[in-house]
């Protein structure tokens, strides 16, 4: 595995800990439909998110939140389809949310949950 799968890998494990410790259910981990994948799926009371996490060791490339590109989000939403059609109820809301992970040297990480990022 690669240095930025590595970093990738660990900064969902990151992400899904930081949702549980704030009363999330994570229901999957790298979600797959064809090629398309979302991070991580939870749900907390009626509420499912669509998470895409984003881990930087330095903001050379732009911060983690800035990385985001349009055909990331409509991958995801078709994914997020896919699984609504297999898993969804009636009565859930769903949206699509963004977690950055930015580790400054030396310190610990800075990690930051934007509730609603995007709207497919």
């Amino acid at each position: 595995m690669g240095t930025n799968q590595a970093l990738g890998r660990w900064g969902e494990e990151i992400g899904a800990e930081f949702l549980r410790s704030a009363g999330w259910r994570i229901l999957a981990q790298n979600f797959r439909a064809r090629h398309k994948e979302i991070d991580l799926i939870a749900r907390k009371g009626q509420i499912v998110i669509f998470v895409e996490v984003k881990a930087r060791r330095g903001l050379d490339y732009g911060h983690p939140l800035e990385s985001l590109r349009w055909r990331q989000r409509l991958d995801i939403g078709r994914a997020a389809e896919v699984w609504i059609a297999r898993n969804g109820r009636p009565d859930h809301l769903y949206r699509f949310d963004l977690i950055s992970i930015y580790l400054p040297p030396g310190r610990p990480p800075q990690i930051e949950h934007l509730e609603d990022a995007w709207r497919p």
